[in-house]
């Protein structure tokens, strides 16, 4: 007479768990963009006018909205590609780990370019928030000493390098402070969230 046991439950490890948390949080901010894109389409790109508008005390609501917001879908599609690759190398760290990143860029950069922008102009879009990704990314290795990082910031320069670059000249029509602010808060959060100082 032969006895079975029943197999064993397999259930998903710690990584997994916190990968796939960090995943579904990209996926809630990059929905987020395109369900804005799609009621601002329908209502005549009336939601533009809640980007950063540069230092009045209204455009301040700008910081948190100005992401989500899009001078149309090509606009969007442009920052959404960029976005998932960024996104999901920090999205590894979970989470958390991706909203860190994110409130940091999005707060400390959406400021600065609220300081610095000129007067009367109003930004909008997430490559703020790509910036920030890139430099975060690149700066991570160097705070935590990590070769497997150091590796991800290289390939992150070699792939976007010279477009990153590009985005920060002047030109019309493209916020070069968002663009410039959101890579130094990138290079803040990777100090912030560093290895050492988040063990002691």
């Amino acid at each position: 007479m032969s006895s079975t046991s029943p197999a064993p439950i397999r259930r998903p490890g710690k990584t997994g768990s916190r990968i796939g948390g960090g995943l579904q949080f990209l996926a809630l901010l990059i929905g987020l963009m395109w369900i804005s894109e799609v009621v601002d389409t329908a209502l005549n790109n009336s939601l533009d006018q809640y980007g950063i508008i540069a230092r009045t005390g209204d455009g301040l609501v700008g910081i948190l909205t100005a992401p989500f917001l899009h001078l149309g879908f090509g606009h969007l599609i442009s920052n959404t590609l960029p976005l998932v690759t960024l996104g999901a190398l920090i999205a590894i760290g979970g989470a958390m780990r991706l909203f860190s990143v994110t409130a940091i860029v999005g707060v400390i950069g959406g400021f600065a370019t609220w300081l610095s922008s000129p007067p009367n102009t109003v930004t909008i879009g997430a490559s703020g928030l790509v910036f920030g990704y890139a430099a975060y990314l690149v700066a991570r290795g160097l705070f935590n000493r990590r070769i497997g990082q150091v590796l991800i910031g290289l390939v992150v320069i070699l792939v976007w390098g010279g477009a990153l670059l590009g985005g920060l000249l002047p030109q019309d029509g493209i916020s070069w402070q968002g663009h410039l602010f959101g890579a130094a808060a990138g290079v803040l959060a990777a100090w912030l969230l560093a290895d050492e100082r988040r063990s002691s």
